[in-house]
């Protein structure tokens, strides 16, 4: 959407995803991403950690259960989404503002690591199962 904050973070998960569903029955995961700058010192040769951010993140539906399943604390990952902040009102009346992330996409960083993709398939009544089968080739159709 236009006017939205749009933002990228690689980081390690602070714990594994938290998974609940609302009343309706849609699954939500919410969970930590904690970003760390590391800087090169040339007068010491040594990296230096800077200030860590730490960024709440949400993803809803189906994407929150894969997330959930696949991924877990110290995972480092790379996400992307939308920036949204919210105030509300402490029990003791104190006004409170936070910054959180609406995820777009989530996945393993692969530079330190490696990952096995398993696709889901979408059964008929649109949930998803965890055994895909590529559909057959119909011959004299093009392959897209």
């Amino acid at each position: 959407m236009a006017g939205e904050t749009l933002v990228t973070v690689i980081g390690n998960l602070t714990t594994d995803p938290e998974l609940r569903f609302t009343p309706s029955g849609a699954a939500v995961a919410n969970f930590t991403v904690a970003s760390t700058p590391r800087t090169f010192d040339r007068e010491s040769g040594a990296w230096r950690d800077g200030e860590a951010m730490f960024l709440r993140c949400s993803l809803w539906r189906q994407y929150a259960e894969n997330v959930a399943e696949s991924l877990g604390r110290g995972a480092r990952v790379v996400v992307q989404g939308r920036l949204r902040q919210r105030s509300y009102d402490t029990k003791e009346g104190e006004k409170r503002t936070v910054t959180e992330l609406d995820v777009d996409e989530i996945g393993p960083a692969l530079r330190y690591a490696t990952a096995k993709v398993t696709r889901l398939s979408r059964a008929a009544g649109g949930e998803a199962t965890s055994s895909w089968t590529p559909e057959p080739a119909v011959s004299g159709s093009p392959p897209f």
